[in-house]
């Protein structure tokens, strides 16, 4: 089974930045996403990048204030948030791609999970 790790998770006040990163074990790389999901809510989409970082998908919610990365070597993935605002206060989830298929943006088409971490943006 793989393993997806997320961590970068806090408190942070309206307009100010957060950094987090993901890691999956094994070998190889693959689309990866990153969701969030608040209590009583749909996962929602958040950002995701193809294989080989040639493509990038953001939510209209956070298109220009998010940008997501990754790093080959490492199977590993950061979601850059900026501008952050009250909103955005929810867990985030990333989440791999390694068998299925489908839109990145769609939480159906990933494989693996992590547990979450929690971004909480004061007003």
């Amino acid at each position: 089974q793989v393993q997806v790790v997320e961590s970068g998770g806090g408190l942070v006040q309206a307009g100010g930045s957060l950094e987090l990163s993901c890691v999956a074990s094994g070998y190889g790389t693959y689309t990866m996403a990153w969701f969030r999901q608040a209590a009583g809510k749909e996962r929602e989409f958040v950002a995701g990048i193809s294989w080989d970082g040639g493509t990038e998908n953001y939510a209209g919610s956070v298109k220009g204030r998010f940008t997501i990365s990754r790093d080959n070597g490492k199977n590993a993935v950061s979601l850059q948030m900026n501008r952050l605002e009250h909103e955005d206060t929810t867990v985030y989830y990333c989440a791999e791609q390694v068998y299925n298929g489908g839109a990145m943006s769609e939480p159906r088409s990933m494989d693996y999970w992590g547990k979450g971490t929690l971004v909480t943006v004061s007003s």
